[in-house]
């Protein structure tokens, strides 16, 4: 067994307001849930307008099941035509 945590550090330079962060990242967050069955949370910068941290973790059979399907929702994030722009990620391999 093996568990893999994404860090994804996103940008919203658009955004102006906390509600306004929450109208961006929530539907971004449920499509990752839905999609690929996976556990994510906020993990820094909750106070920050323009900026998120969000991390994902990830439980598979291998190492390498688990760092491919962190990638895949890295790249769904890249590809997001929302408001939230990604800036750079970190995958770690945990057990």
């Amino acid at each position: 067994m093996a568990v893999g945590l994404l860090t994804l550090e996103l940008s919203l330079p658009m955004n102006d307001s906390l509600k306004g962060k929450r109208s961006i990242l929530k539907p971004l967050i449920a499509r990752i849930r839905r999609t690929f069955n996976v556990s994510l949370c906020e993990a820094d910068a909750q106070d920050v307008w323009t900026r998120s941290v969000l991390e994902v973790a990830c439980v598979s059979q291998n190492s390498a099941l688990a760092h491919r399907h962190l990638q895949e929702v890295a790249h769904l994030v890249e590809q997001w035509h929302g408001d939230a722009q990604l800036v750079d990620y970190t995958i770690e391999m945990l057990g």
